[in-house]
């Protein structure tokens, strides 16, 4: 028998370096030249967003156990310090990696499919007067730019909101010097524009970013000065939530009370772009009381997430997953009433390949059946406009005893997830938020029939979130029962 040491480190994986290394995964999918083109392009954006994800919970976590002075390690023998640098490094060729994909392959692949990326040197004079007049009346009105002097100090910045740093000459409308100001972008304000064709290239869809718009005519908004400079940045700030579950009396309101702060935590990461000049983003460093390992300068828009609305901006089957259509199991098509189908046996689903309608039909059979008495169910994930919570609310509303586990602290879904609950409760369900010092992360539904006198319970057990555009992606398992022993 070997005599292994199991507290040797080497034995174990960081964590953290996982996740990195699960994500370099993720981006080799936009890298596979089999995959559909505008596929890759989602990858690469999934890809961002998990990134983006990472710092805001996981290096997040770690710049707070630095500022409390925990710097002992895991199991793996990295303190904090080292996870931090080796994050960094690990971080810096992703990104890079990412922004290569970009520049260097998806956008050539995009052009030579009649898709072009437009920046200001290689667009028409015709393309240019049109963003002109798309500047002055749709972006330029909800723009207020911010001189930087003792009156106006530094705006507060918004969790990876889309911001520019102006680099000015001159004096202002009052007279003032002025050689700084801030331009904060608001998220209504779409980050890719597409341009009408033009009669030279009628069959080219042409699109530019809205950092590039910026750049071009941010001077109209300092009349009267010279604009020598305009640089694009983001940060990303500490978006964990904490809820000492055991002291609050109301977990609802200290969550609310809680996400008001998100938008505003502790900064951990700041992008730039690739121009930026030195001054500027030590300036910029500086503010945000970060280092120059915080620091990551791109090739391109600080936000590459926002390029996945081009997947629905063009119409091109071709360059994307062929449809599918969802099975719907035989024994649940054969009959109309679902309660009967699972009185004769137990339906296995495996989404995404069948649909997840069964489940909502479940539900919306049971909202308006007489012989219903009481729906159970838990939540996790459901998305807004939810066709699952309007079969509760429906259930409620008609005298039905209606009882939904949500679980408030679904990560970046907490919002939407207070908003249901709110809901259920007006239409008259009880809504409770788990179990104290647990996530509900279980996916359950229990229906109870009174039938013959006597009452059945109906199941439905899943591995994946009650969320029905997710069940089109995520591969998961679902089971229909009325086994005794189950209910």
């Amino acid at each position: 028998m070997l005599d292994v040491n199991l507290q040797a480190p080497d034995l174990y994986i960081n964590r953290e370096l996982s996740l990195l290394a699960f994500n370099e995964r993720v981006l080799a999918q936009a890298k596979d030249s089999a995959l559909p083109l505008l596929e890759r392009i989602r990858f690469l954006c999934i890809s961002c967003a998990n990134l983006d994800e990472f710092f805001e919970i996981r290096v997040a976590g770690l710049h707070q156990r630095l500022e409390l002075g925990s710097t002992a390690g895991g199991h793996d023998g990295l303190t904090v310090q080292e996870q931090l640098k080796a994050i960094h490094d690990r971080s810096l060729n992703l990104v890079k990696d990412q922004y290569a994909l970009l520049n260097q392959v998806l956008f050539p692949s995009l052009e030579s499919h009649g898709i072009r990326f437009l920046n200001m040197s290689n667009m028409s004079q015709q393309q240019r007067d049109w963003l002109s007049g798309y500047f002055a009346n749709e972006v330029e009105p909800v723009l207020t730019p911010l001189g930087l002097d003792p009156a106006r100090p530094f705006p507060r910045i918004q969790n990876k909101s889309l911001n520019f740093v102006v680099k000015l000459n001159g004096v202002d409308a009052f007279g003032r010097d002025a050689e700084l100001a801030i331009v904060q972008v608001p998220r209504a304000l779409p980050r890719i524009i597409k341009i009408p064709p033009t009669a030279d290239a009628p069959n080219t869809t042409c699109f530019v970013f809205l950092s590039a718009i910026m750049s071009t005519f941010v001077s109209h908004l300092f009349s009267g000065m010279a604009v020598e400079g305009c640089w694009q940045f983001r940060v990303t700030r500490n978006s964990d939530l904490f809820v000492d579950d055991e002291e609050v009396e109301d977990m609802l309101r200290a969550v609310e009370g809680e996400l008001v702060h998100r938008r505003y935590g502790d900064t951990v990461r700041l992008e730039t772009s690739m121009d930026c000049p030195n001054d500027i983003t030590q300036f910029l460093l500086k503010h945000f009381e970060l280092d120059i390992n915080d620091l990551f300068q791109v090739d391109g828009p600080v936000n590459l997430n926002r390029l996945e609305a081009i997947y629905d901006l063009v119409d091109r089957p071709d360059l994307k997953y062929p449809s599918f259509t969802p099975a719907i199991p035989k024994s649940i098509l054969a009959k109309d009433d679902i309660f009967a189908v699972m009185r004769e046996s137990d339906v296995a689903v495996f989404h995404p390949f069948q649909s997840f309608a069964p489940v909502i039909e479940f539900l919306r059979q049971a909202a308006k059946d007489p012989h219903v008495l009481a729906i159970k169910q838990t939540l996790y994930r459901t998305g807004p406009d939810s066709v699952i919570v309007d079969a509760l609310v429906n259930a409620a509303r008609a005298g039905k005893e209606v009882t939904v586990v949500i679980e408030l602290m679904a990560r970046f879904d907490e919002a939407a997830n207070i908003a249901l609950a709110n809901r259920l409760q007006e239409a008259g369900a009880h809504v409770m938020y788990g179990v104290v010092g647990f996530k509900t992360h279980a996916k359950l539904i229990m229906v109870v029939r009174r039938e013959s006198g006597m009452l059945r319970r109906y199941c439905h057990l899943g591995t994946g979130n009650y969320h029905p555009k997710t069940s089109r992606a995520y591969t998961d398992y679902g089971l229909f029962t009325s086994d005794k022993a189950i209910g």
